[in-house]
């Protein structure tokens, strides 16, 4: 018989089994007749196995939502802190991008990084994430704003909404993440991961791959982000549901929070540059 738990495999069964007369099982009394054994009484022994992903203070959805909010409070503090940085001179003229702007950005970079593959330090990396990031998102936002104003209302509008609709799909039932869901998404997102990154090395030998401009081919490709980037929630939104059924540990709510901080940036950021290509045409 093949068991899965290498403790429990046939071989170590039958080394608990097979014993001699004069060896005792692991639970009895050492040698000793009945009167040289104290009859106390010793509590049952609990140490079964137990799954790494129950614990004894689990995560919930609504400690999840709870760290969201807190982030998003941090992010918008931040942001505040951003858009005032970034200087202007005459009537809508943009003069200076802040200088520490590409190290904020690293900075949220490299958390996302940490917790990804150490998801215990979400509760500290999190936070620093909502800062740095949204500091970065506030200078972006001003420079947009300047050229196109009354833009960012509006991409803030409409990633609210979108949110709130893809909530709604999911709670409902209506939108549900299946396996197949679930791969089309992560493979699609990790494709365009790699295209970025692909057109970021060619960018330094002049080439532009990525579409450009106020074209009904550039439109499409931010429509198609976009959406890219709402269907990302759903997936968060199934990930707090699974943890959350798995009994996963308490920090995993800064985890997933973090997640959804991270999926909202990039779905605002895309409906920014998705605005301001509608507007020039």
């Amino acid at each position: 018989m093949l068991m899965a738990n290498p403790l429990l495999n046939d071989k170590a069964f039958s080394k608990a089994v097979e014993r001699t007369p004069d060896q005792a099982g692991w639970a009895a009394p050492k040698g000793g007749s009945a009167a040289e054994t104290p009859t106390t009484w010793n509590a049952p022994i609990t140490d079964g196995p137990v799954s790494p992903w129950r614990s004894a203070n689990p995560m919930t959805a609504n400690g999840a939502m709870s760290a969201t909010l807190f982030l998003m409070v941090l992010l918008v503090g931040a942001a505040t802190f951003g858009w005032s940085s970034v200087k202007t001179i005459g009537v809508g003229e943009a003069v200076s991008f802040p200088s520490w702007a590409m190290i904020a950005f690293i900075v949220g970079f490299v958390s996302v990084l940490v917790a990804t593959f150490k998801p215990t330090t979400a509760r500290f990396l999190a936070p620093v994430y909502a800062l740095a990031q949204g500091a970065v998102v506030g200078a972006i936002s001003k420079v947009f704003n300047i050229q196109y104003p009354g833009i960012v209302l509006q991409a803030v509008g409409a990633t609210i909404g979108v949110f709130v609709v893809m909530l709604t799909l999911y709670r409902t039932g209506v939108l549900r993440v299946t396996d197949k869901f679930r791969r089309i998404v992560i493979g699609a997102t990790l494709g365009l991961a790699a295209f970025y990154l692909f057109s970021f090395i060619a960018g330094f030998f002049g080439a532009n791959l990525i579409p450009s401009g106020s074209s009904t081919m550039s439109i499409g490709f931010s429509v198609l982000v976009a959406g890219l980037a709402a269907m990302n929630l759903a997936l968060d939104f199934d990930f707090i549901d699974k943890a959350e059924a798995a009994g996963a540990p308490k920090h995993m709510e800064w985890f997933a929070a973090l997640g959804i901080m991270v999926t909202l940036v990039w779905l605002y950021l895309e409906i920014l540059r998705l605005l301001a290509k509608m507007r020039d045409r």
